[in-house]
């Protein structure tokens, strides 16, 4: 809907696009059904997946869409700019609980090029509520501000960033505890960076060396020993 209309349109239009979605997921119940009787009986008897997906909250990237992944095979959570902040209650605890409870073998950060909240972060001017959780990726651009103060194109200097705020999130994920001894103990989950382009709508690799990654920040955020 554009412009003004009418009260009673907007309230018309409100509880159409209300029903639609009931209309949606009653037909895909019944496909869901028609293709496997046993669908929701394993569905309800609880969930066990291989992946955690920590993607940005835009619109346009459905996770188990663009993976190919059905129901109960990929925990995920969203935020704006896809971050991992240790002071986010939410995150920290989707991540513990995964990585803990669920026993995930993959966790992915994944980004996407035109991010709304890395642009945010690169316009210089005060956004009000934003301006603490655009610092975290602002600080993304200061640890890497002479790499990308190098690349005088705008639109590449803005997916760089966009790369490299995947890249510092999956750092962010290897900082925690659960993490660290899991791994210690089982040799998962691996931590991988991707993003997602809607030009072509293909996944990029970032190739995130897990690994050595880990071996580097344990030289300061080494949380598997004991006190």
């Amino acid at each position: 809907m554009t412009g003004k209309e009418e009260p009673k349109e907007v309230r018309k239009y409100l509880q159409q696009s209300h029903d639609r979605i009931f209309e949606n997921n009653k037909k895909w119940a019944e496909e869901m059904q028609k293709k496997n009787p046993a669908f929701f009986k394993d569905l309800s008897a609880g969930q066990s997946p291989e992946y955690l997906w920590i993607g940005c909250s835009d619109s346009r990237i459905p996770a188990e869409a663009i993976t190919g992944l059905d129901p109960g095979e990929m925990f995920i959570h969203r935020n704006i700019a896809n971050l991992v902040c240790n002071v986010d209650l939410n995150v920290m605890a989707v991540v513990n609980y995964a990585v803990r409870h669920l026993k995930v073998k993959h966790i992915v950060v994944c980004g996407h090029y035109g991010c709304g909240g890395v642009k945010a972060a690169m316009t210089p001017k005060d956004m009000g509520l934003l301006n603490p959780w655009l610092r975290n990726i602002r600080d993304v651009y200061r640890l890497h501000q002479a790499e990308l103060d190098k690349i005088t194109d705008e639109a590449k200097k803005y997916d760089r960033l966009v790369e490299l705020n995947v890249y510092e999130q999956c750092r962010n994920i290897i900082k925690t505890a659960a993490v660290q001894q899991c791994w210690a103990e089982n040799e998962y989950p691996v931590v991988h960076g991707w993003v997602f382009g809607f030009a072509d709508g293909l996944l990029k690799d970032l190739k995130f060396d897990h690994e050595g990654q880990l071996k580097e920040i344990q030289k300061i955020y080494d949380l598997t020993k004991d006190a």
